[in-house]
């Protein structure tokens, strides 16, 4: 593996420099917008350069799952953080149209980058929820439910992301103070295969988090997608919709309504009695039902309401009958004897 990594090991390895040093620019960008055409400019190189090595790394066959990671040359585990890389900059494009894909993308690199160092010990920590071959925490017979929340899954991620933020700062001091002796080549074996280590261990962590975050946003895009898909439900049967009662002059009787409809032609008018015969039809003033034989305490108290409230409706028609006679035969006034000289 060294013989095959050495033949192709300086195109390789030019490779994985560009990759990183746009990553770095690009971290380090003060460009108001990552949509930027600059700045998308440099995430294409970035991708078409990692991709590149990517597969001649897979040519080489320089990663496997039968052997340790003392078996790996120090010179190649800088290899090991191509997908990781690559799920960074993935994230960094920004079309809308194509965010999902991204997403989806990006987490796979990621999560190949996790089993690749799983499969050699490197770091400990579990692979994602949803991810094949994850440990099972819960026991099968006792499960949870899902409208509950898991305090305690909840409590240990909590804890878990406090750890890895202290072990991320940790490595971050470690590596400022060893990067200047390996980029220079002073640095021996050990120093640079502990370099390289720690590396691998900062992006598990960034890993990790990045998963995290993606399936968040996955699980918002995929509710918006599925709203805007869905078709329009029927309208709730228990709520109808209310008729438009178009504006008409309620009169005495059908001689009245005759008078006022010649005056007011663009206005229909309605007698006392087709209005409360109309009322009946729609509902909104019932016909009392008689009480079965049997029924209880209850009913009987329910048809007894419904018969008082329709008692009163024929009284208020009643009432309002009789005044409208009462105009008709005295004139408006009458019987006022206040403050008459």
């Amino acid at each position: 593996m060294m013989a095959e990594a050495g033949a192709g090991g300086p195109r390789l390895a030019e490779l994985l420099a560009v990759g990183r040093r746009l990553w770095d620019e690009l971290e380090a960008s003060t460009e108001p917008s990552s949509g930027a055409p600059a700045v998308q400019d440099k995430v294409r190189q970035g991708l078409e350069a990692l991709q590149r090595a990517e597969a001649m790394v897979a040519q080489l066959e320089l990663f496997s799952e039968n052997e340790e990671l003392e078996e790996i040359p120090s010179a190649d585990l800088k290899f090991m953080l191509l997908p990781a890389l690559l799920g960074a900059l993935t994230l960094k494009q920004v079309e809308l149209s194509r965010r999902r894909e991204h997403l989806e993308k990006a987490r796979e690199h990621f999560l190949r980058f996790l089993k690749l160092c799983r499969s050699y010990g490197l770091g400990s920590f579990q692979l994602p929820p949803g991810t094949s071959g994850q440990e099972q925490s819960r026991s099968p017979s006792a499960p949870r439910d899902p409208a509950q929340p898991d305090l305690v899954a909840m409590a240990m991620s909590r804890t878990a992301k406090i750890e890895r933020y202290k072990q991320k700062k940790e490595l971050e001091n470690k590596l400022a103070s060893m990067s200047s002796s390996v980029e220079s080549g002073t640095a021996d074996e050990d120093q640079i295969r502990e370099f390289y280590i720690l590396q691998i261990q900062k992006w598990i962590g960034t890993s990790l988090e990045e998963i995290e975050s993606i399936d968040q946003e996955l699980v918002i895009l995929k509710s918006r997608d599925a709203a805007r898909q869905a078709p329009a439900g029927p309208r709730d049967p228990s709520r109808p919709a209310r008729a438009v009662v178009k504006p008409f002059i309620l009169t005495r009787d059908a001689a009245q309504a005759r008078v006022f409809g010649a005056g007011y032609p663009g206005l229909p008018t309605m007698t006392v009695d087709d209005w409360y015969e109309q009322r009946r039809r729609q509902g909104i003033v019932s016909t009392p039902q008689r009480v079965p034989a049997g029924a209880s305490d209850e009913e009987m108290q329910k048809q007894q309401q419904e018969a008082e409230e329709e008692e009163d409706d024929e009284e208020a028609l009643r009432k309002a009958r009789d005044w409208d006679d009462w105009k008709d035969t005295h004139p408006r006034g009458y019987g006022n004897r206040h403050n008459m000289g």
